[in-house]
């Protein structure tokens, strides 16, 4: 009997090689690794996906990893990209962060472990969830390009997102 998990995910979800990790952090600049390494915040209101309205998918700008939708993003008053849902719960996870005297989820990359933001549970239906990410964690491509493939696996990365990519 097949058993068809719910966190099923087309895309290869081990973390990058000791070697792929360094050729990646060699290329940062000193504002993404402040917020995908170090757990930093960019300001409010400065991002360059703030106000991005195009049709495509954000992916993790550490490893690639397709995270979020256009269709799922909304403008939360917040001065970051906020989207209700990601593509898949798989792609992302979700750590208990009490920094700042506060008690918070942080979001991070569940293939590289980059700092993406936060989740709030004020955001709008279906979900109730707001996804409070900094621009400098996400990569975007737009829809009809091919997907970034950073680590060089392959496909369903480095091609066109179709219907069949999308995790289920």
């Amino acid at each position: 009997m097949d058993v068809v998990c719910e966190f099923m995910s087309p895309f290869d979800l081990r973390p990058p090689t000791e070697m792929q990790r360094q050729r990646i952090v060699a290329a940062l600049t000193q504002d993404e690794r402040d917020v995908l390494l170090e757990h930093g915040t960019e300001a409010a209101f400065c991002g360059v996906f703030l106000d991005n309205h195009q049709d495509g998918i954000y992916c993790c700008r550490f490893c690639g990893l397709p995270l979020f939708e256009s269709s799922a993003k909304f403008d939360s008053g917040t001065g970051w990209p906020s989207f209700f849902k990601p593509i898949a719960d798989a792609h992302i996870r979700r750590i208990r962060d009490t920094s700042n005297g506060v008690i918070r989820v942080e979001e991070i990359c569940a293939r590289c472990g980059s700092h993406l933001g936060h989740v709030f549970a004020d955001g709008p239906p279906p979900s109730g969830e707001r996804h409070c990410l900094n621009s400098v964690s996400l990569s975007f491509t737009k829809r009809g390009q091919p997907l970034p493939d950073v680590l060089d696996r392959g496909a369903p990365e480095g091609r066109v997102a179709d219907a069949e990519d999308r995790p289920r």
